[in-house]
């Protein structure tokens, strides 16, 4: 069993940066290919990044390729997604997700999902 514990959450300016964690408790975390996710009201969850175990190959959705950045530390079980030049269309839940396959941006192909943390941005 994998449990995902997001942090880093809050409320920013607009073209501010911001810096979400999730940490993950099992020992075998460097070999789950890592995601995140989020969802705002009204819509679907929709994919942000995704990062392999091996290697540390990384894909972005349009929306966040140049301003956001997946990284993972498997040394501390945690992988991180640095949000910079933040957009109020950046509002939403953001939820990590641990089990995709390689660089999957299909959120059925995660096993395991933290609890989100809420990142609103103001304009």
């Amino acid at each position: 069993q994998v449990q995902l514990v997001e942090s880093g959450g809050g409320l920013v300016q607009a073209g501010g940066p911001l810096r979400l964690s999730c940490a993950a408790s099992v020992r075998t975390f460097s070999t789950y290919d890592m995601g995140w996710f989020r969802q705002s009201p009204g819509k679907e969850r929709e994919f942000v990044a995704a990062v392999t175990w091996t290697v540390g190959y990384t894909s972005y959705a349009d929306s966040v390729k140049g301003r956001f950045t997946i990284s993972r530390d498997n040394a501390k079980n945690t992988v991180y997604l640095q949000m910079n030049s933040l957009k109020p269309e950046d509002t939403a839940v953001y939820y990590c997700a641990a089990g995709g396959l390689g660089l999957s941006p299909n959120d059925r192909q995660y096993d395991y999902w933290g609890q989100g943390t809420q990142v609103t941005v103001s304009s």
